[in-house]
């Protein structure tokens, strides 16, 4: 960027409506075109931010108290509907201020779970009223009504975390419908590793599956429209790959890895690896995350096939460097491995990987 102009001055000129989404992309484009984007990366690559200041944590502080007080009163006054649906009110009328004008971070969040919290509570409650049965079916419709209420949320106040929500009364959709149609493969008769095993629990595991691939597909739809990451766009990508990651990479790896012997171990480790090239390619960290916990399993059981009593000391060391070597020349290695890659459909629509952007194909 010019000297005077940084990534984070862009953001906060969309954020304050200075600029458009598409003004900001197209000043990023053409900083980079005339500088070299490789010259002018920074560390922060991947933006993330949940609050900016101790301003927004007392202002949350506050606003959980306020809601916590008026879903309390439904249980003084027994209105188990008409107050949870005032307190959604009440939420979105918060939010035109501290999510619409003053684009406070942590605040913003929390109105939002507030939302979605006393939108499903309203819903259940005039659904099944105070002594009814919450049945698959139901529960579908719940979450379907849940769906419609966030993206209605979203795109009025146009806030990332939305999409977190949204993915939430997803799952509660999937479980709804896996209980309705395969009753035998209900939630409630599965482990909790079950779930995401594709062999005990074929349909309940398929189902967290097809949600965790249509979570990374509406993520990289995102990703797709702002490369640069300077937009909502990119919040909203990064919010959806929290979702998409635990249910890709629970169901393929946890149905290879509970196969057990040298075959499950081995698919587990490839699945794996083909996740880290893919969270590389798209140049998203938070998407490698949720493989840590598998990596350490893995190489915690080839340490112990040694016999070493230092198996727990040698795999947290082995695993700490290969994520700090690995965050350290994210950048280096993702170069790299994008300029062996041949061209592909929407490889030009990637972050910028080389100096200057990406060849189109």
């Amino acid at each position: 960027m010019p000297e005077g102009i940084s990534r984070d001055d862009l953001r906060a000129a969309v954020a304050s409506g200075v600029l458009d989404e598409a003004q900001a992309s197209k000043l990023m484009i053409l900083s980079d075109q005339r500088q070299g984007y490789r010259a002018n990366m920074i560390g922060d690559d991947e933006p993330f931010e949940l609050f900016k200041g101790f301003a927004e944590i007392f202002v949350t502080v506050g606003l959980g108290l306020l809601m916590s007080g008026l879903v309390g009163l439904s249980a003084i006054f027994g209105e188990i509907a008409l107050i949870p649906a005032f307190a959604m009110a009440v939420s979105v009328v918060l939010a035109l201020y501290f999510t619409k004008k003053r684009r406070m971070s942590l605040p913003s969040i929390a109105l939002c779970i507030a939302f979605a919290i006393t939108l499903a509570v309203t819903v259940i409650a005039l659904i099944i009223g105070p002594y009814g049965d919450l049945t698959p079916l139901k529960t579908v419709a719940v979450g379907l009504i849940g769906m419609t209420g966030m993206i209605a949320y979203f795109r009025v106040f146009r806030l990332p975390f939305a999409m977190f929500a949204l993915g939430g009364f997803g799952i509660v959709v999937v479980v709804g419908l896996i209980d309705l149609l395969f009753p035998g493969n209900a939630p409630s008769n599965a482990n909790f590793t079950d779930y995401f095993d594709l062999r005990r629990q074929p349909y309940l595991a398929l189902g967290t599956l097809v949600f965790g691939v249509c979570a990374f597909l509406g993520a990289l739809w995102f990703d797709l429209q702002d490369p640069h990451r300077v937009s909502r766009k990119s919040a909203s990508a990064f919010w959806l790959h929290i979702l998409a990651a635990p249910a890709l990479v629970n169901t393929l790896v946890m149905s290879n890895y509970q196969m057990g012997g040298p075959v499950g171990t081995g698919l587990a480790i490839i699945v794996l690896v083909l996740f880290t090239l893919l969270a590389i390619i798209i140049d998203r960290r938070s998407f490698l995350t949720a493989g840590l916990v598998y990596m350490g399993l893995l190489l915690a059981a080839a340490i112990n096939e040694t016999g070493t009593q230092w198996a727990p000391v040698l795999t947290t060391l082995v695993l700490g460097v290969f994520v700090t070597s690995l965050g350290a020349f994210w950048t280096q290695t993702r170069a790299g491995l994008l300029g062996m890659l041949p061209n592909f459909p929407g490889k030009h629509l990637l972050p910028p990987y080389e100096d200057g952007l990406a060849v189109s194909e």
